[in-house]
């Protein structure tokens, strides 16, 4: 607790004493080693599909704590190759990438089927997959947003995946048909009893203007969260909210203005609980995003984004470039920071 302290510096009181009002945390079903039984055994979810759950919440250095350590690198297709991984070649080799997740003590690794099915058979047992099934690439000129299928379910279940992942960009254009296929995808997923874990983007060129940028707002992305509850996910990973106030400042869709008044406040972790308030109060578990490696900061804000996800109810951390970014030792380092925070007793709900 006095290193996690340390490393919040300045914002160490704000962050670790702050009491949620607006959401108390009496109302959230929150995440802990008894989740599947507390919480997803009440859903329609086949036991099969439960297996895969706790299958993930067992392993790791956060094993047994109802927390989650994922490593996502799914950025050779979304950023592309170059820019993802000329930082540190090591991990154009997906065997680097699974032997991260695993030296970093994830619970599991997210990646594309071209990296997950090349070293399949040497680490499928050795740690919990999750395929990314859809992806964004940016090799179409002029670039494109959107995502397309590059893999089937049916090609996740054959490597012995525990969960599939895709994308909807919540807000966009191509979003209808977005949400079809993976609401489609995701029931299939759950026919063969893999899990299924939603990255909730909301992504619109007018959500961003020249004050803010709503693509983080915690009343836009909370309903995205909402919209993939609502579609099946059984996680969901969504950007952490910076900000409030999408819907009155584009003037567009509706909300209330006890979401404002009430409800939230500009405190990041009022934000947060909004976000997990709308992934059905906590039954659907949110994961926030690490965003991307900033360089000597990385430590700082990882940890920073922990304990505001812990606090605010949400299960854990999906973190990438700030770790595969760096030399593998320094990437481990990050990876066990962030599980720390989840492993300590004194960063609680607020």
């Amino acid at each position: 607790m006095t290193d996690i302290a340390a490393i919040l510096a300045d914002e160490s009181d704000t962050l670790l004493n702050h009491h949620c009002e607006g959401i108390p945390k009496n109302t959230l079903h929150a995440p802990g080693p008894d989740f599947i039984d507390r919480v997803a055994s009440h859903s329609n979810r086949k036991p099969s599909v439960l297996r895969n759950l706790q299958s993930l919440i067992n392993h790791g250095r956060l094993a047994g704590s109802g927390y989650l350590s994922l490593l996502p690198v799914d950025q050779g297709v979304e950023h592309s190759a170059g820019a993802s991984f000329a930082p540190n070649p090591m991990f154009f080799d997906p065997k680097s990438i699974c032997e991260l997740a695993i030296e970093g003590g994830c619970n599991g690794v997210a990646s594309t089927l071209g990296v997950l099915s090349s070293v399949s058979r040497q680490y499928a047992h050795k740690i919990p997959m999750i395929l990314k099934i859809n992806h964004n690439e940016l090799l179409t000129y002029p670039n494109k947003f959107d995502q397309t299928l590059f893999a089937s379910v049916d090609q996740a279940f054959d490597m012995g995946v525990c969960a599939v992942g895709a994308t909807v960009f919540f807000g966009s254009e191509e979003s209808r048909r977005q949400i079809q296929e993976v609401t489609e995808a995701f029931e299939h997923a759950h026919s063969l009893g893999m899990a299924t874990i939603l990255w909730a983007y909301t992504r619109n060129s007018a959500f961003k203007t020249n004050e803010k940028d709503y693509h983080v707002s915690a009343d836009l992305t909370g309903q995205a969260n909402h919209l993939a509850a609502t579609i099946g996910a059984d996680i969901i990973k969504q950007k952490m909210a910076e900000n409030n106030g999408g819907y009155t400042a584009l003037k567009f869709g509706k909300t209330s203005p006890k979401v404002y008044s009430e409800l939230t406040t500009d405190h990041p972790i009022d934000l947060v609980r909004y976000q997990v308030a709308n992934c059905y109060m906590g039954r659907i578990g949110m994961i926030n995003s690490g965003g991307p490696s900033g360089g000597k900061d990385d430590l700082h804000q990882a940890v920073r984004t922990a304990v505001i996800n812990k606090r605010a109810g949400g299960m854990g951390l999906i973190s990438g470039r700030k770790a595969f970014q760096k030399p593998f030792a320094e990437g481990v380092k990050l990876l066990n920071a962030i599980q720390d925070v989840y492993l300590s007793k004194e960063v609680t709900l607020a």
